[in-house]
């Protein structure tokens, strides 16, 4: 086996907010990790439903998005951005 190529390996401060809720469609149990990296972005982490994705603001407002990301009905994914408009 040869010698590893790294793009980058850095280790960098995180808050990271663990949340569970129940809205009207769906359990979220959620991990949202707020770095320096990713522009401002946060990774917000599904636990139950092993999906993640890197979400700011502007992606909230972008149809379809949450939906494709996390496999949301549209409901369920209305629940989840209205909470996200609050933390990211």
């Amino acid at each position: 086996m040869g010698e590893k190529f790294f793009l980058y390996d850095d280790t960098v401060e995180t808050q990271t907010r663990f949340v569970s809720f129940m809205g009207d469609n769906n359990r979220f149990d959620l991990a949202i990790v707020k770095s320096d990296r990713y522009y401002g972005k946060s990774l917000v982490l599904d636990i139950q439903g092993n999906r993640f994705a890197i979400i700011g603001s502007d992606d909230l407002d972008e149809p379809g998005y949450l939906e494709h990301a996390y496999q949301l009905n549209e409901e369920e994914a209305e629940e989840l951005r209205s909470f996200l408009y609050q933390v990211v």
